[in-house]
């Protein structure tokens, strides 16, 4: 499997304070089945990474996780908000790409409206950089507009959501929500936004067979973020029946006639 969204870097966000802590973390994701971690600290207000950063510690965790004989590739990527996302440099937006291909992880915002979301969205896009949406299922305004998501998706817009959102980790709306995203056919990844390795461990693959959604699994971790990472094709999702679409499908109809 391929984690596309893991804050495994130490001292440089929200995720582990040191370079143990970042191995730990590495551990469990190799236990847990991951054969790459893309790297993707945070780059907001709150912590302003630069991508100069973000290789060099990448590039040592790598090393030390070889001389520890822990079997993962660490790549290079961030986790870049939309309000940074749209004023940064163009140059160095692009070298805070997903491991150096072509395409951005973009944070939305967590307001509940969200003014112009769409708009800043599609202007990055028309400047030549291809999106993959972080955790959109968490988004408030995507929950109060989700007919605004799905026209995203519709201009070629990917999105990843979190595999604790599957499971309630969220809450029950954020769950109920990523629920109907994945009916509609409106998820290409799911990632494991992992922070440390106890609360928000790297785990995937237990939140997918819990939902009943495992079917679709080598597509979400392993298809499509190797296509992400490659600058590839995006191949289309095979076609499986998921045991709770049905159900699914007739929330979302509700939601987008509340909406």
């Amino acid at each position: 499997m391929i984690d596309l969204h893991c804050h495994v870097l130490a001292g440089i966000d929200d995720g582990p304070r040191t370079i143990e802590e970042s191995v730990e973390l590495a551990r469990a994701a190799a236990r847990a089945g991951m054969t790459t971690l893309v790297a993707t600290p945070h780059v907001n207000r709150r912590y302003p990474n630069d991508a100069g950063t973000i290789a060099a510690r990448a590039a040592e965790l790598g090393e030390r996780l070889a001389a520890e004989g822990v079997q993962l590739e660490i790549r290079a990527g961030a986790e870049i908000s939309l309000g940074v996302a749209v004023e940064l440099d163009p140059g160095e937006l692009r070298r805070l790409s997903l491991g150096g291909g072509p395409w951005l992880l973009v944070e939305p915002p967590f307001a509940s409206v969200a003014s112009g979301l769409d708009i800043l969205l599609l202007d990055l896009q028309r400047r030549g950089h291809r999106i993959v949406l972080a955790h959109p299922e968490r988004c408030p305004a995507f929950q109060r507009d989700p007919r605004m998501l799905r026209s995203l998706v519709r201009d070629g817009l990917l999105t990843s959501i979190t595999a604790g959102s599957l499971v309630g980790r969220f809450g029950g709306e954020v769950r109920r929500f990523a629920i109907n995203l994945v009916a509609e056919g409106l998820v290409h990844n799911v990632a494991s936004d992992a922070h440390d390795g106890g609360a928000r461990a790297p785990g995937i693959a237990g939140e997918l067979a819990h939902s009943g959604v495992a079917a679709l699994a080598d597509w979400w971790t392993d298809a499509v973020p190797s296509a992400i990472l490659a600058g590839e094709e995006i191949p289309s999702r095979p076609p499986v029946e998921l045991p709770a679409a049905t159900a699914t499908r007739r929330r979302w109809s509700r939601l987008l006639r509340a909406g």
